[in-house]
């Protein structure tokens, strides 16, 4: 006996949840490359990316924020970049998937900085100033994008949230950038966290030829920015200190 659609409807939803590819392709229209599909499958609870520049890493992992948001219920998924203004860049990739359902999603909540779903799911930006941070407990999955650039206290004051969360998921996403810092030491030395790279001369979407250009005009920077190459502190202009001294993220954002 063939199945009503309502049978159909409820396998294709048990798929997409186990799924985080298939439903990316489905219900958002994007089709995944062969690694944002491996990340997406990946059950890792620490996963750590080594990217160059333009190869979809925000993408991904704002499509996993929202399949995360849409299949935990009361699940709490934050935001984490150097500043707000970046940190609410990724916010509206985020957004713009969601804008993409088809039925809509219904929500309970929205604001320039959050949005709650529901089911009770929330996603948060948030500054990286290790000093207004604190105080969320138990996320889902805790998203930090630029790590490189975000500062150790940052990091450390991040990771404990994820104490009373057994299937509580933090990736941390950048260019590298010196060698020094939580983002070089985890690379390089941390256990129990899957790592992944990828240059950005293996993305298909960037041509061979601007590339070429980029590495005439300054090897150094090329390395770093695109070949996922750490440079050494001698070799930075401003330190992340001088770096961190120069954001304010005491503004009004502006509205979507």
């Amino acid at each position: 006996m063939p199945k009503r659609p309502t049978e159909i409807d409820l396998n294709l939803a048990v798929a997409h949840g186990l799924r985080p590819d298939w439903f990316c392709r489905d219900r958002l229209g994007f089709d995944p490359d062969d690694w944002q599909a491996d990340l997406l499958r990946s059950r890792s609870r620490q996963i750590i990316l080594n990217m160059g520049r333009q190869v979809g890493k925000s993408t991904v992992t704002a499509a996993l924020a929202l399949h995360t948001c849409l299949y935990t219920p009361s699940g709490l998924v934050l935001v984490i970049a150097p500043s707000q203004r970046q940190s609410r860049e990724l916010f509206i990739k985020i957004h713009s998937f969601l804008q993409r359902l088809e039925p809509p999603e219904t929500l309970e909540e929205e604001t320039k900085l959050s949005l709650m779903m529901s089911n009770g799911s929330r996603a948060v930006v948030l500054p990286g100033d290790g000093r207004t941070i604190r105080g969320y407990s138990s996320p889902a999955l805790i998203l930090m994008d630029e790590a490189a650039y975000i500062a150790d206290e940052v990091f450390d004051a991040a990771i404990p949230m994820l104490a009373a969360s057994p299937t509580g998921r933090v990736i941390l996403m950048s260019t590298p950038y010196t060698s020094s810092g939580f983002f070089y030491a985890i690379w390089h030395n941390a256990d129990g966290w899957e790592r992944v790279e990828f240059k950005t001369a293996d993305c298909p979407r960037v041509s061979k030829e601007w590339l070429d250009a980029r590495r005439r005009e300054d090897p150094l920077r090329y390395s770093r920015e695109y070949e996922c190459q750490f440079g050494s502190v001698e070799d930075a202009l401003f330190t992340v200190e001088m770096l961190d001294r120069c954001v304010v993220d005491d503004y009004e954002p502006l509205a979507l």
